[in-house]
């Protein structure tokens, strides 16, 4: 709760200092890929491959041209694989643990001039939503999700991330995101868990995205 709070006055802030031209937002659609993984969480571990889709607005701060406030409404798949290099063959090593997320991210977007193609970076935090939980092939009945595996409802996380943009219309962004909440809460108390190094501490979802979004004109 502290977070969200943290996060909203941070944001507060930015509303009731910046320069918002809401008259001129712009509207888009997002579609694209994620690759995520959860750390300290289950064994073996490695990562999951899944999508991103959905829509984005951006208004600009100011009278030029460079600075924006751009928020999306997304679909954006996480978790992780039992994928690990070091565990072929063994159980758990084809198991999924699928967090599906409607996400609301808000980023700071600067474009690095005024020109009509040009590169821009992004920053911001994203309150991810969980709308569908899958586990599947896990090698421990503490991993499912009606057991000390459930994912965590809602998940905080902050991103960063750099973009190129041609003609202001069509772009392509590279991003970060790490979980600043706990993706797992109650998996420190699985029996099974005990005596594993990362039983203890917080399961950060981290999330590498690439999206491609259009904007209309």
């Amino acid at each position: 709760m502290k977070k969200i709070l943290f996060a909203s006055l941070i944001f507060s802030s930015l509303f009731s200092q910046a320069q918002l031209d809401l008259r001129s937002t712009e509207f888009g659609l997002v579609a694209g890929g994620t690759y995520s993984r959860v750390r300290n969480a289950h064994n073996p571990s490695g990562a999951r491959i899944s999508v991103l889709g959905g829509v984005t607005a951006q208004a600009p701060i100011g009278n030029a041209e460079q600075y924006y406030l751009q928020m999306e409404v997304l679909y954006f798949g996480a978790g992780e694989s039992g994928k690990s290099k070091d565990a072929k063959g063994r159980p758990g090593y084809d198991a999924v643990y699928a967090n599906n997320y409607l996400s609301v991210p808000f980023n700071f977007k600067a474009y690095f001039s005024e020109a009509e193609s040009e590169f821009y970076g992004l920053i911001g935090p994203r309150f991810n939503f969980l709308i569908d939980q899958k586990v599947k092939n896990t090698n421990k009945q503490e991993y499912e999700k009606d057991s000390y595996g459930k994912a965590n409802p809602f998940n905080l996380g902050i991103g960063a991330g750099v973009g190129f943009s041609y003609k202001r219309q069509l772009e392509l962004a590279l991003k970060y995101d790490i979980g600043l909440s706990n993706a797992y809460p109650d998996l420190k108390n699985s029996p099974s868990e005990a005596g594993y190094a990362g039983t203890a501490k917080k399961k950060s979802e981290q999330v590498i995205s690439l999206g491609l979004t259009y904007f209309f004109k």
